[in-house]
C-alpha cells in the first residue's frame, strides 16, 4: 500500500510511540541515543589544541655568559629538582639514608671475574635486587659504572645487560647491575608502573620512589672501598637510558655518563606523546620550567655520550630527538672548553631499539677513553657466561612492599584538621581549605570564550544544540544541550556528567527532559569525545601533569567556566549536576567546594565514598589518571571536600564503596 499526504502522517504518528510525544517530550533513553553517539569534534582536534597548550610550557635553555655562570645555575637547578619535586613529601630519614646492601649467597667465580647477588632497600619495607660483577684481580682503585635496566621483562638477566657487565668486568670495572621495580623478579601485582601514580595521590611524588631506587645503587659503589670514586659511571637503555641521564644530571658523583634511547625533550614529546608514557618519565612537575635538555646541558663540562636508533621502534628516534637533546646543548661543553665531552652516536646496527654490539662497542669506548683505560676495539666473548633468570634468581621476602602496598602503608600516616562544628570556626576553615584545595589542583579560572553551535534537531517534542565550548585558556569542552518544547524558556538546568562520556548518559538526560529541564550532557577535557584517544589518551594526562598543570584542575576549571555561561543563558542562578562515575563526581564535588554558588544540588550515581577506594580497589591508574593528583588524599577527602562546599547539596546514590 502506498501512503501519501495526509494518511502518511497519521502513519507516521501511529509509528511513533505515545511516552515520545506527551507533556515535555517524554524522551526515552533510546530515543536520545542516536543524537548522544554523535561527536561535536574529533579527538585530533582536543589533541592539537593541548599540543598548543602545553608547548607555551617549553622553557628555552638560557645563555649563560661563562660556565661558572652556568656551575652555579646547575647546582641551583639540582637542589630545586630534588628537593621540590623529586622528594616532595618523601620521609627526609629515607632520602638520607645509607645504601643497604645484604649479599644473599656466595660469590660465584666466572672467568676472570665473580658474580654477587644482593637485595638493597629502596625505602622501608621495600627491597630490590642487584647483580655486582667484579674483576677477581685489582690494581689499585678501579672505576665502577652502574648498569640500570629499562621496561626489560627479563630485568638483570637480559643478554645484552649480562654481557655489557661482564665485559666491563673483565676489563678492569666494577659492574653493579640493579633491578628495577615492575620487571624481572620485582614483576609483581602492585609494582606496574602506573601503579606509582598512587605515591602522588597520598603526597610524595613518584618520581622520589624511582630516584631513591637508582641513586642508592651509586651510593653502595662510592661506598665500596675498592672503588675510584673520581671514576663513577651509568649507562643504560630505554627506560634505563632515562634513569641514566636523570641521575647523572642530578648526582655530580657521576664522571661519565652513556645514555641509550632513553628520552627527549618537551618538543619531541609533544609530537610524539607515546614516547614517554610513563609516570616516571612525565613525573608530575619534572617538566615546568627545566625540561630534559637542562638535564644534558648539567652534564657539561663531564663525558656524556648519547645513542639514539636511526629507526628505533620504541621511542627516541634519532633524527627526531636530536636537535633539542645534543644541537642545542652543544654550546654549554663549548663554553667550558671541554666540546667533545659531549658524544652523540646515531645507531644503525640495528636501528631499532637496542644496546646490541654496535652500541656496546661505543659505550666500551667511550668509557675507556674518560676512565683513562686501554682502548677498545671489540666485544670479549662472552656468550656462552651468559646465565639464564633462574640462575640469577635473588629472591625477595615474601612481605616485600608493593608500590601500591607503599602507598597504602603512606596513606596509613596521614592525619588531616577535623571539620569544626562552630559556624564561624567552620567558615574560616573552609576559606583556608578553600585556597589549599585551588593550590592542590593548581586551579585557575577559565570562562566560556565562544559557544560554537555545531548542529541542530527538532523533533519527537524536543529540540537539541551540539556546542564545542572553547575556553579563555584556548582549550575546549563539547556537550549537547537538550530541552523539551513545551518545556519554557526558564527551564530549571542540568549539567550531566559521565565517565563514560555523553554518549552514556542517556538514561539519565531522559529523566531529566521529561521533567521540563533544560539539559546539557557534556564532555570535559580528558572525558569522552573530547579526550584524545591517540595514540594512549592518558599521555596527554601525563604531560600536562609534568608541566606542572592537573588535569583535574583543569576540568574544575571548565565546568565552572561553563556552569557561569549556562546560568547566563537559562536565567537560573544556579544549575544542578547529575554524575555517574567515580571521576566526575569528583569534578563536581570540587568545583562546588571552589565556588559553592555556582550549583544547588549534585546528584551522584557510582562515586566513592572515600580517595581511600583508589588504592583499596585498586583502581587502575589510566582508568581515571585525573584523580591521582598529587597530594589531594594527602589533605583532602571525599567528605571534606563536600563540607567545604556547604552551600551544595551533594547526595550520592549507589556508591561504589
Amino acid at each position: 500500500m502506498r501512503l501519501v499526504g495526509k494518511n502518511l502522517l497519521i502513519a507516521i504518528a501511529a509509528a511513533i510511540p505515545m511516552t515520545a510525544v506527551t507533556m515535555y517530550g517524554q524522551a526515552t533513553s533510546d530515543t536520545l541515543k542516536s543524537l548522544l553517539e554523535q561527536p561535536v569534534q574529533t579527538t585530533d582536534v582536543t589533541a592539537f589544541q593541548l599540543q598548543k597548550y602545553l608547548s607555551r610550557r617549553i622553557t628555552a635553555l638560557p645563555s649563560p655568559q661563562s660556565a661558572s655562570d652556568w656551575t652555579d645555575k646547575s647546582q641551583s637547578l639540582r637542589k630545586h629538582i630534588l628537593d621540590d619535586i623529586a622528594f616532595h613529601g618523601w620521609p627526609s630519614e629515607w632520602i638520607q639514608s645509607a645504601p643497604k646492601f645484604s649479599q644473599v649467597g656466595a660469590a660465584e667465580s666466572r672467568n676472570g671475574y665473580r658474580v654477587t647477588k644482593f637485595r638493597y632497600e629502596i625505602v622501608p619495607g621495600f627491597e630490590a635486587t642487584a647483580l655486582l660483577y667484579e674483576p677477581e684481580k685489582l690494581n689499585g682503585r678501579a672505576p665502577a659504572i652502574l648498569n640500570v635496566i629499562g621496561h626489560e621483562p627479563m630485568g638483570e638477566a637480559a643478554e645484552y645487560e649480562q654481557k655489557r657487565c661482564i665485559n666491563f668486568a673483565k676489563r678492569g670495572i666494577i659492574a653493579l647491575s640493579i633491578g628495577w621495580v615492575g620487571f624481572g623478579e620485582l614483576a609483581l601485582k602492585g609494582n606496574d608502573h602506573d601503579d606509582a601514580a598512587a605515591l602522588d595521590l597520598v603526597g610524595s611524588n613518584a618520581l622520589g620512589f624511582f630516584y631513591l631506587g637508582m641513586r642508592h645503587g651509586l651510593d653502595y659503589l662510592a661506598a665500596l672501598p675498592q672503588v675510584d670514586t673520581t671514576r663513577l659511571g651509568v649507562t643504560g637503555l630505554s627506560g634505563g637510558g632515562w634513569q641514566t641521564i636523570l641521575l647523572s644530571a642530578l648526582d655530580s658523583r657521576v664522571a661519565v655518563s652513556v645514555e641509550v634511547a632513553g628520552f627527549g625533550s618537551l618538543q619531541s614529546n609533544l609530537t610524539h606523546p607515546i614516547d614517554t608514557d610513563e609516570i616516571e618519565e612525565d613525573a608530575t612537575d619534572l617538566n615546568q620550567g627545566e625540561d630534559y635538555p637542562f638535564l644534558v646541558a648539567m652534564r657539561a663540562p663531564r663525558p656524556t655520550l648519547l645513542i639514539h636508533n636511526a629507526e628505533d621502534n620504541c621511542c627516541f628516534r634519532a633524527s627526531i630527538v636530536k636537535p633539542y637533546i645534543y644541537d642545542q646543548v652543544r654550546p654549554f661543553f663549548n663554553l667550558s672548553g671541554k666540546p667533545d665531552a659531549l658524544g652523540w652516536y646515531e645507531s644503525t646496527d640495528p636501528g631499532t631499539h637496542n644496546y646490541q654490539l654496535v652500541n656496546r662497542l661505543h659505550s666500551y669506548s667511550f668509557f675507556a677513553e674518560h676512565f683513562n683505560m686501554p682502548a677498545v676495539t671489540d666485544e670479549i666473548p662472552s656468550s656462552t657466561e651468559v646465565k639464564t633468570r633462574e640462575e640469577l634468581a635473588v629472591g625477595i621476602p615474601a612481605d616485600n612492599l608493593t608500590i601500591t602496598g607503599l602507598a597504602r602503608k603512606i596513606a596509613g600516616g596521614i592525619t588531616r584538621q577535623a571539620v569544626p562544628h562552630d559556624g564561624d570556626a567552620r567558615k574560616s576553615w573552609a576559606v583556608e581549605q578553600r585556597k589549599k584545595l585551588k593550590e592542590i589542583i593548581r586551579y585557575t579560572p577559565v570562562s566560556v570564550e565562544n559557544a560554537w553551535r555545531v548542529s541542530n534537531t527538532r523533533r519527537l517534542a524536543m529540540q537539541t544544540v551540539s556546542y564545542r565550548f572553547d575556553l579563555t585558556n584556548e582549550l575546549s569542552a563539547t556537550g549537547i544541550w537538550l530541552k523539551a518544547n513545551d518545556a519554557g524558556e526558564g527551564a530549571p538546568a542540568t549539567i550531566v556528567l559521565n565517565d563514560k562520556g555523553y554518549e552514556a548518559s542517556s538514561e539519565a538526560v531522559s529523566t531529566h527532559v521529561n521533567h521540563g529541564e533544560q539539559v546539557l550532557a557534556l564532555d570535559l577535557l580528558f572525558n569522552g569525545f573530547t579526550r584524545p584517544q591517540t595514540p594512549d589518551p592518558t599521555d596527554w594526562e601525563l604531560l600536562t601533569a609534568s608541566v606542572g598543570d592537573r588535569p583535574l584542575g583543569l576540568e574544575v576549571a571548565q565546568l565552572l567556566g561553563i556552569a557561569h555561561w549556562m546560568r547566563a543563558n537559562s536565567s537560573q542562578k544556579k544549575v544542578e549536576i547529575e554524575t555517574d562515575g567515580i571521576r566526575s563526581a569528583v569534578i563536581a564535588s570540587v568545583a562546588a567546594a571552589i565556588d559553592p554558588d555556582s550549583f544547588s544540588v549534585i546528584t551522584s550515581r557510582h562515586a566513592m565514598k572515600s580517595f581511600g577506594y583508589l588504592l583499596d580497589t585498586p583502581v587502575a591508574f589510566r582508568s581515571a589518571p585525573d584523580l591521582f593528583c598529587l597530594d589531594l588524599y594527602k589533605y583532602f577527602d571525599i567528605d571534606s571536600i563536600a563540607a567545604i562546599a556547604d552551600s551544595t547539596i551533594i547526595k550520592n546514590v549507589a556508591s561504589v564503596q
